[in-house]
């Protein structure tokens, strides 16, 4: 299986965060949810004032991001690098309001060849702090 490679986390990161922006923007995540499988697991760390938070599967991280919608854009900090496991991505950001930081980890659909376009997250965890 091929793994993602520098050049792919960078293309993977930008559409996330793009794709991201474009919700907060609408205020409405449907599109955004299209990135995930059906059972794709949702996790926050480190939630100012909550602590953690996990959603697992369609149902549970739509109705999520319904009822809690995110209401500000991130940017990308640094740079994103390939994940361990060779399909994942590790994003830095900043959130625009207020600039703090965080990093999200992203765990893709694994493929035999290089089409991006083509990988749905399999995991999702957003890390405050």
């Amino acid at each position: 299986m091929t793994g993602i490679t520098e050049t792919g986390a960078a293309i993977l990161a930008a559409h996330h965060v793009s794709e991201f922006n474009e919700a907060v923007a609408a205020k409405d995540f449907s599109e955004f949810l299209c990135l995930f499988t059906d059972d794709a697991v949702i996790r926050f760390e480190n939630v100012p004032g909550v602590g953690q938070l996990e959603f697992a599967g369609r149902e549970a991280y739509t109705k999520a991001y319904a009822e809690q919608p995110p209401d500000d854009q991130i940017d990308i900090s640094g740079k994103a690098e390939p994940g361990e496991d060779g399909h994942g991505v590790v994003v830095p950001f900043a959130w625009r309001r207020d600039r703090s930081r965080g990093t999200i980890r992203l765990t893709y659909t694994a493929r035999n060849d290089d089409d991006l376009d083509s990988r749905l997250v399999t995991r999702m965890t957003v890390i405050f702090g």
